[in-house]
């Protein structure tokens, strides 16, 4: 098989490394890197299995000692990491995500320009704030029931004009004889149909993959960036945090959200103004439809309980914590409250201040608070907190946290070692491009490699799908890569003082 063969190569040259001695720690630091690349790109193990290599073979090649590697695989970052999900699920189980989703779409309205963007501004904001994955696994059967009873309503209403029409007497005959007649709709609104399902599914995916751009603990890779800062740039005044990246990150995740719902209506819409926005004119039978589906969801959750409320009431302090610990134009709470609180305290201690406090409170209200209990609040006792860990273990993504932990030793070994600042020296020539042009190249780079970096079964199995799609997908990449370096090069320079080098960059080199 494919993971015998790998593990074969791997084996072999392992030994061939060991026997040589004039392997350079480079050297030895690249081989490991190239292998686990080579196996998290064709998946012939777990992600998270490969993700724990370098705890072996690291300290085997005398690389680094199994202490400074193990150190890296639950760090501030992680910690981080953790406590943002902890908070995330403790939303996902009282459905707090899906009263927020129904009642923004229900503000927007079901007109099908503004159902569409609703669906993408739900779920940017969603991703935001919990996984993409979960986000999407919430939205998709949403958008769905939508969908499905807006075509039953026109199957219906459709059969109702025909039957009024000029042959109603062959649809009654058909419908006395238990005979389900054929589909009246025209092939081209069958066409038309499919367009707008596939364009409302897909903006839930990019609207996912968007959102998670625009705060720190959106998606996996940010974490990444913010954990190899700090190893890598152990001085950088805490440059990246939760404040500064949202600063950066929210107005570019706007506008690539803007951009990539015009392009999703044009390419599966059209620029039929009227038809997709109906300002000014009555809902028709399959809007109405749509909006009841939505209202009837609503309803089914009742009015918010109180464990809803405490959620909420610990997500938004969490967010006010995070913003207000080290704003940058201001002194912080982290720095007023505690001595050298800046040098000590970090994102991951509110992170975690919440995910304890969501074991502590109640899920259900106290005798003495005067609260009006609903329907809503499930059966349990009263002692029970909002969160129960075993929920934590079933939902948490463990896999995700080795995957950052794996990551973030690479990253280590690679400073340490040598190899971060040999790849520096090869690098040398690209000082004379402009930065604007480094930054365009480099997010080409990433985004077709992203692309790319699957099974081969599982890419040949889903290429025709995907052939299919690809025009959308091209399109979304260069808006990506268009948004992003347009955010680089404006407000992200005064920001981050892009123009100059830092000086805590200089003091990490490492001396060959």
């Amino acid at each position: 098989s494919n993971s015998t063969n790998l593990f074969l190569i791997f084996k072999n040259s392992f030994l061939c490394l060991n026997v040589s001695s004039i392997m350079l720690q480079e050297a030895k630091c690249a081989y490991i890197i190239i292998i686990m690349a080579v196996y998290w790109c064709t998946e012939v193990i777990p992600l998270a299995v490969t993700s724990l290599m370098p705890v072996v073979f690291f300290p085997l090649l005398g690389v680094q000692s199994s202490k400074s590697v193990c150190l890296q695989y639950l760090n501030d970052t992680n910690m981080l990491f953790v406590g943002g999900l902890i908070v995330a699920i403790s939303v996902e189980q009282w459905n707090l995500h899906k009263r927020i989703a129904l009642r923004v779409l229900l503000i927007l309205g079901v007109k099908p320009a503004l159902l569409m963007l609703g669906f993408m501004i739900v779920t940017a904001f969603l991703s935001m704030w919990i996984s993409n994955t979960a986000t999407t696994a919430m939205m998709v059967p949403i958008v769905q029931a939508v969908l499905d009873q807006m075509d039953n309503t026109e199957y219906d209403v459709t059969m109702m004009e025909q039957a009024t029409g000029t042959e109603p007497a062959d649809s009654v005959m058909n419908s006395l004889n238990g005979q389900v007649p054929d589909d009246p709709r025209s092939s081209e609104e069958k066409k038309m149909r499919k367009r707008i399902c596939k364009g409302m599914t897909l903006c839930v995916c990019y609207a996912a993959s968007i959102g998670g751009t625009a705060t720190l603990t959106g998606t996996g890779p940010n974490m990444v960036l913010k954990g190899q800062m700090n190893q890598l740039y152990p001085n950088n005044n805490d440059i990246v945090n939760f404040a500064s990246w949202f600063g950066f990150a929210f107005p570019n995740m706007i506008l690539m959200l803007i951009l990539a719902w015009l392009w999703l209506q044009c390419s599966f819409m059209g620029l039929n103004f009227k038809k997709s926005w109906g300002c000014g004119t009555e809902r028709t039978a399959k809007e109405k439809a749509a909006y009841n589906v939505l209202k009837a969801e609503m309803k089914k959750l009742g009015p918010i309980s109180y464990a809803e409320f405490n959620v909420l009431l610990m997500f938004v302090l969490l967010v006010l914590l995070w913003f207000s610990r080290h704003p940058g134009f201001v002194k912080g709470w982290a720095t007023r409250l505690f001595p050298e609180g800046e040098k000590y305290i970090t994102d991951s201690a509110p992170a975690v201040f919440i995910a304890l406090l969501l074991f502590i409170l109640p899920a259900n209200k106290p005798k003495f608070i005067g609260w009006n209990p609903s329907m809503s609040d499930p059966e349990q006792t009263e002692e029970a907190p909002l969160l129960d860990w075993n929920v934590v273990q079933r939902k948490m993504p463990w896999s995700i946290v080795l995957l950052l932990g794996g990551g973030f030793a690479l990253a280590d070994a690679s400073a340490n070692s040598g190899l971060s600042a040999w790849l520096g020296h090869q690098m040398t020539p690209l000082g004379s491009i402009p930065p604007w042009a480094i930054a365009t190249v480099l997010s080409l780079i990433i985004a077709v490699f992203t692309e790319c970096t699957s099974n081969v079964a599982t890419a040949t199995l889903f290429l025709p799908v995907f052939s299919s799609m690809v025009r959308s997908g091209i399109v979304m990449n260069i808006i990506g890569v268009f948004c992003v370096t347009l955010a680089i090069n404006t407000w992200g320079r005064p920001m981050f003082e892009l123009d100059t080098f830092p000086t805590w960059a200089n003091n990490t080199l490492i001396e060959s």
